[in-house]
């Protein structure tokens, strides 16, 4: 039995062991926020249970954040055990691919040197899941001033190890064409380029994203579904949209599961993938994920299966 047969089977009988046993990817995640709960709570005797009820803003995120998982991720060590836990996670949830780095700010709070980071994840990385294949990632936030990023970004570029850029938080922080200078220094050292944009912003907000950062991808995008122009541009220029559904539930974005517009984007022809985003939070891996839009009846186990094929590549 092929990999599609045996996952199209395990979504049709709603065999959740047999979904994890299949091939996936994780292309949204946010570094120690995707720990393996049990493995967090094994190491550190605390239980952080996920949300349950939906949220209305990203001021609300990070007060819950605050709240309810930083104070057990302070400090250098605390933090590389979050990672250690996020690769868990990984071999949890039967992941061959997985995208996971840190913030570019974090060589200024005990994390060491870009290269020292690089390497303790490295190494966490073999000790955990060596049969995944890890896409080391530097990522940016934008509340961040865009001398302070130049300056973080740069060991992270020269050293040649870190494969995708992401830029992340409030959209509305600062004008995106801000960050272009940065964005075009990646690019010319290699790296494939992503960033948030239409999970809180607007339709335009994604194109416009994508045009000034010439992005390969955009994290959410699911704005983009408000606008058929739009939804062609994306089409027609290949972006993929590495969705998070129960994170858009949660925070708000979306009514409910099956409401998702994720749907729409699909049958636009854009290439959409599935993702967890904080599993720590939104408490789904990317297995519960497949099956919730299934269950919500909002793709077919075999279009479901295109999907998960979509992140196992960047063809």
């Amino acid at each position: 039995m092929s990999d599609s047969e045996r996952f199209i089977d395990a979504l049709t009988r709603r065999d959740l062991a047999a979904i994890r046993g299949c091939p996936k990817a994780d292309l949204h995640t946010h570094g120690h926020l995707s720990a393996n709960r049990a493995y967090v709570k094994a190491q550190t005797g605390h239980d952080i249970a996920p949300l349950k009820a939906p949220l209305t803003s990203m001021s609300e995120m990070h007060q819950w954040v605050g709240a309810n998982v930083r104070p057990f991720f302070e400090g250098a060590a605390a933090r590389l055990m979050g990672f250690e836990a996020a690769f868990v996670q990984a071999r949890h949830d039967g992941l061959t691919r997985l995208e996971l780095g840190d913030d570019v700010w974090a060589i200024t709070r005990g994390m060491g040197t870009a290269e020292e980071l690089y390497h303790s994840l490295e190494k966490r990385h073999h000790a955990t899941t060596p049969q995944v294949e890890w896409i080391p990632q530097a990522s940016m936030s934008r509340h961040c001033s865009i001398d302070a990023l130049g300056e973080w970004l740069a060991p992270f570029l020269t050293l040649g190890l870190y494969r995708t850029l992401d830029l992340s938080g409030d959209e509305f922080a600062q004008p995106i064409e801000n960050f272009a200078p940065l964005y075009r220094n990646a690019k010319a050292h290699g790296l494939r380029l992503k960033a948030h944009a239409g999970e809180w912003g607007t339709a335009d907000d994604v194109r416009q994203a994508v045009e000034t950062l010439e992005l390969d991808e955009v994290q959410h995008g699911i704005a983009a579904a408000d606008s058929p122009s739009v939804m062609r541009f994306l089409a027609d220029n290949r972006i993929r949209l590495n969705v998070c559904p129960t994170s858009n539930l949660l925070l708000g974005r979306v009514e409910s599961m099956k409401a998702h517009p994720i749907r729409k984007l699909f049958d636009a022809g854009i290439k959409v993938t599935v993702n967890t985003d904080d599993v720590l939070v939104f408490g789904n891996g990317v297995s519960e994920e497949f099956l919730a839009l299934y269950d919500a009846g909002v793709f077919t186990a075999p279009e479901l299966d295109v999907i998960r094929q979509n992140g196992l590549s960047d063809d």
